[in-house]
C-alpha cells in the first residue's frame, strides 16, 4: 500500500475535487478522457493509507486533540467547521458540517456542487497570526456553548437561498482551511445564480452585526425563473422574425434590381450608332421602315433596340395573359404588354400576326417591337405597342356618354379596321385575310380623336389562300363567352372554312354597336352602360348559359323605344339586327357594315 502524508494528503484530494467542481462551474466542457482520468485518480488517492503523525495537528477549535479516524474518506471531509470547543463532537462535526452552515457535507456534495466560486477575501491568515487571543463569534449551532465559538481563523456568516427561503447560517472558521490560499478567500455561488454567499470578518461578533445581514439580504434579488414555453416562444419568434428580415431583404433586392433594369440607361450595345433610331421618332422610324415596302414591321435589331430603351412607368391593365404597362421610349409613351412566360404561345402569336406583311393600318393597334427581357427572376415576353391614353372602349363608355356624331365615327372606324382585317390583298407582298375571334368592347381601344383601334391577336387566325385552309394558333385560349356566335356556342360551325370565322367576327361586332349606342346622348337621354345579355346572364356567364340563351331561346339585347324616335339610332338597331341573324350567312360582312355606317354619318352630317 502506497504511503503519504495526512496534510499533502488531504490537500492534494481537495485540490483535486476544487479543480474539478470549478472547472464545470465556469462553464467549461471536459473531455471524456480528462474526466475519467480525473475519476480514477481520485479513486488511486482513496486508497492511500496516511502513516502517523508527529504533532498532530490544532483542531478547528484551536485544541490539539482531534481523530482522524475516517480520513480515508475524502469526500466527507469537512470545508468549513461549526467551531464547537468539545473535542469529542468535534472529529464528528467536522466530517457533517460544512461552511457554517449546519448542513452535512453530503448534501452540498449532492448538489450542485459547481454552483461554488471564490469572491474576494475580506483577512488574511498574517492578521490572524498576529492575534494574541482567539476570536470570538457568533455561533448559531453551539448551544452548549451559549452559542459562541472561538478560533484563530475568522468568522463568517453563510446565507443560502433554499425552496425560495433565505437562511442565514453563523460560525467560525479555522486558519488551518485546507486549501491553504494566499490570501484567503471564501467560497460563493455564482451571483446570477443567488444561490448562496459567504462573508468572512476577523472581529469579536462581527457576523453577527445587523447591518451586515441586512446587506447579505440586499445580495439576493427576486429570482427570475422564465417558463419553458416562454423560452420555446422567445426562441421561435427571434427565428421567425430572422426568416422574414431575410425574406424582406431578398424582396427588397430583387425589386431593386428590377427597377434597375427597367430604368437602367442605355446599354453599351444598345448605344451603338443606327441610322434609323438616330434622333427620329417612333412616327418617323415606323414610316420609314414600313411605308412604301409593304414591310412586316420594323427591323428585328431596331425593335430590339426599342424594347431595351423603354423605362416602364406603371401598369394601366391586367389580363389572364399577363400585364399592360405606360412605359417611355425617348420621352414618349408607349404600352408594353408582358406575357408571362407560360403564355409564350399567346406572344409568339400575337406578334406574328401583328408584323404580318401590309397589316399597319390606322384602326388596327400600332404595333412597335417583340422582345423577350429577363429581369433576373424570370423571362418576361414584351409586346410594345402604341399608347392610348383613354383606355379601351369599355372603360370610355363607362365613364362618358357620347352624341351621335361620336357615336359614328366609333362604330365607322371599328368597321374600318374590321374590314381591313378581314380583306385578303392579292399580290408578291400581298396581306392574308384575318379573322379576330375575340372582339369585344374591351379589345378595342379608344384615340385621343375619338375613333377606334382594334387590339389583342392573340387568337387572330389567317386565311392560307393557296391551299384554302385556315392558319390556327397552337393555344388553348378561347374567345369571351359573351361575344360567342351561336354556331361557336353549338359547335355547328365549319372550322375548316375561313368565312365562318369572319362571320363570327361580325356577330360579335353587332353586340359593341349596341353597347355604343346606348350612351348616346340625345336630349340628354340616354342609358346606363351595360354590357351584352346583361339581364339574362351572369357577370361571368357559362358557354351552357350562353347557348340556352342565344341558341335556344333566340334572345339577343333589347333595343330601347327610344331609340326609334332618332333616325341615327334607329338606323344603327338595323344595323346591329343584320349582324346577329342566327344564321350566319345571313350577316352583313365587315365592308358592307363599314359602307352603311359610313352613309348613316353622310346623311347625319346634311341633316345638321
Amino acid at each position: 500500500m502506497k504511503v503519504m502524508p495526512v496534510l499533502k494528503y488531504r490537500q492534494f484530494t481537495n485540490n483535486l475535487h476544487t479543480l474539478y467542481w470549478r472547472h464545470m462551474s465556469f462553464g467549461h466542457t471536459m473531455s471524456v478522457s480528462t474526466t475519467i482520468f480525473l475519476y480514477f485518480l481520485i479513486i488511486h488517492v482513496a486508497q492511500v493509507t496516511p502513516v502517523a503523525i508527529k504533532s498532530p495537528p490544532l483542531n478547528y477549535n484551536g485544541t490539539s486533540s482531534i481523530g482522524y479516524n475516517n480520513l480515508n474518506r475524502p469526500m466527507e471531509y469537512a470545508h468549513a467547521y461549526n467551531g464547537s470547543s468539545s473535542s469529542s463532537n468535534n472529529g464528528g462535526n467536522l466530517r457533517r458540517y460544512v461552511s457554517g452552515t449546519g448542513r452535512p457535507f453530503a448534501a452540498i456534495r449532492n448538489e450542485s456542487m459547481p454552483q461554488l466560486l471564490v469572491s474576494p477575501t475580506l483577512a488574511t491568515p498574517k492578521q490572524i497570526r498576529n492575534k494574541s487571543r482567539p476570536l470570538k463569534c457568533h455561533c448559531d449551532i453551539c448551544k452548549d456553548s451559549n452559542y459562541i465559538c472561538e478560533t484563530y481563523g475568522f468568522c463568517f456568516t453563510s446565507v443560502e437561498k433554499k425552496d425560495g427561503n433565505t437562511i442565514f447560517s453563523y460560525s467560525c472558521l479555522d486558519k488551518t482551511y485546507d486549501l491553504q490560499r494566499e490570501p484567503f478567500e471564501c467560497l460563493t455561488s455564482k451571483p446570477k445564480q443567488h444561490v448562496y454567499v459567504v462573508q468572512c470578518c476577523h472581529d469579536d461578533f462581527c457576523n453577527k452585526n445587523e447591518l451586515l445581514k441586512l446587506k447579505f439580504s440586499e445580495d439576493f434579488p427576486p429570482e427570475e425563473t422564465i417558463n419553458s414555453w416562454v423560452l420555446v416562444a422567445i426562441i421561435f419568434g427571434a427565428t421567425l422574425f430572422a426568416c422574414l428580415l431575410v425574406f424582406v431583404s431578398w424582396c427588397f433586392y430583387q425589386k431593386r434590381k428590377q427597377g434597375t433594369s427597367r430604368a437602367r440607361p442605355f446599354a453599351p450595345e444598345d448605344s451603338v450608332y443606327d441610322p434609323i433610331l438616330n434622333g427620329n421618332t417612333l412616327q418617323d422610324i415606323i414610316e420609314m421602315t414600313t411605308s412604301g415596302s409593304g414591310s412586316a414591321g420594323l427591323p428585328l435589331l431596331v425593335q430590339r433596340s426599342i424594347a431595351r430603351q423603354i423605362q416602364l412607368c406603371h401598369v394601366i391593365g391586367k389580363g389572364r395573359f399577363g400585364e399592360v404597362w405606360r412605359g417611355r421610349w425617348r420621352g414618349e409613351n408607349v404600352a408594353v404588354k408582358i406575357f408571362s412566360s407560360r403564355e409564350e404561345c399567346s406572344w409568339f402569336r400575337e406578334a406574328e400576326i401583328y408584323q404580318t406583311v401590309m397589316l399597319r393600318h390606322e384602326n388596327i393597334l400600332g404595333f412597335i417591337a417583340a422582345d423577350n427581357k429577363d429581369n433576373g427572376t424570370w423571362t418576361q415576353l414584351w409586346l410594345v405597342t402604341d399608347y392610348h391614353e383613354n383606355g379601351s372602349l369599355f372603360d370610355y363608355l363607362t365613364s362618358h356618354t357620347v352624341d351621335t356624331k361620336t357615336m359614328l365615327s366609333m362604330a365607322l372606324s371599328i368597321a374600318t379596321g374590321l374590314a381591313h382585317l378581314h380583306m385578303d390583298i392579292v399580290g408578291t407582298r400581298g396581306k392574308p385575310a384575318i379573322a379576330h375571334r375575340d372582339l369585344k368592347s374591351k379589345n378595342i381601344l379608344v384615340k385621343s380623336n375619338l375613333t377606334c383601334a382594334i387590339a389583342d391577336l392573340g387568337l387572330a387566325v389567317r386565311h392560307v389562300e393557296k391551299n384554302d385552309s385556315v392558319d390556327i394558333p397552337s393555344t388553348h385560349r378561347v374567345g369571351t363567352k359573351r361575344y360567342m356566335a351561336p354556331e361557336v356556342l353549338d359547335e355547328s360551325m365549319n372550322a375548316q372554312h375561313f368565312d365562318s370565322y369572319k362571320r363570327a367576327d361580325v356577330y360579335a361586332f353587332g353586340l359593341i354597336l349596341w353597347e355604343i349606342a346606348r350612351r348616346c346622348n340625345i336630349g340628354m337621354i340616354y342609358d346606363e352602360y351595360q354590357l351584352p345579355y346583361y339581364d339574362v346572364v351572369q357577370p361571368d356567364p357559362t358557354i351552357e348559359e350562353m347557348k340556352k340563351v342565344v341558341c335556344i331561346d333566340k334572345m339577343r339585347p333589347n333595343i330601347p323605344n327610344r331609340w326609334h324616335a332618332s333616325d341615327v339610332l334607329h338606323s344603327m338597331a338595323k344595323v346591329m339586327k343584320e349582324c346577329w341573324y342566327a344564321n350566319p350567312v345571313a350577316r352583313l360582312t365587315a365592308l358592307r357594315i363599314k359602307k352603311t355606317l359610313s352613309n348613316i354619318r353622310v346623311e347625319e352630317k346634311v341633316k345638321n
